[in-house]
């Protein structure tokens, strides 16, 4: 005794979608299915995230340039990293060290605050060290606060190049921007050493 089952498909159902009671599903019509939407139907709104980058500390020393070194400081300084500041930042440095030797006694700026030097004549362990103690400084005392308000703008190298003609910082003010160069500095790398690797 043989016997043969056989299931026969069922009837496709039409589909009722939820929403505008306007809108349905109609039952498919061979390998065809229709959908009417309503013309007053609201696109969704899509979420974009956005992101942000900052390079750190560990990146700067790893390249190892004047640039990075004046980036670092605005790192520490927690001012933007702007390309009016880090040229303002770099230019200075020129003044300080001139620029095939920027990293002379790992001083930079020639910064007397915790290089034992006084007067900007002292050197620090690496050029991190130096880094931290120029924002320091400039943060600390009160008559840098121009300098400060200005690397906080972030906007205007020549606004900042004024503020520190205008400070105690060199006692020979730059000749309030005489002896001060706005050419483009060259992108020199500090000895690892320097940067204490």
């Amino acid at each position: 005794m043989l016997a043969t089952v056989a299931l026969a498909p069922l009837p496709r159902p039409s589909i009722a979608l939820a929403g505008p009671a306007s809108t349905s599903v109609s039952p498919f019509h061979g390998d065809v299915q229709d959908y009417a939407v309503p013309g007053d139907l609201a696109v969704a709104g899509v979420s974009r995230e956005s992101y942000a980058t900052a390079t750190g500390p560990d990146t700067l020393v790893a390249s190892g340039t004047n640039y990075d070194w004046a980036k670092l400081v605005l790192v520490f300084g927690d001012w933007p990293v702007t390309d009016e500041n880090v040229r303002f930042m770099v230019e200075w440095m020129r003044e300080e060290n001139g620029p095939d030797n920027w990293w002379n006694r790992n001083n930079p700026l020639n910064n007397g605050y915790g290089s034992g030097g006084g007067s900007g004549l002292g050197s620090y362990g690496t050029l991190v060290d130096a880094a931290r103690y120029a924002a320091s400084n400039l943060q600390k005392r009160t008559f840098y606060a121009d300098i400060v308000a200005a690397l906080e703008a972030g906007t205007s190298a020549d606004a900042t190049a004024r503020a520190v003609w205008a400070s105690p910082w060199a006692e020979s003010h730059y000749g309030y921007g005489a002896w001060w160069s706005t050419a483009p500095v060259p992108v020199v790398p500090a000895p690892p050493s320097a940067w204490g690797r």
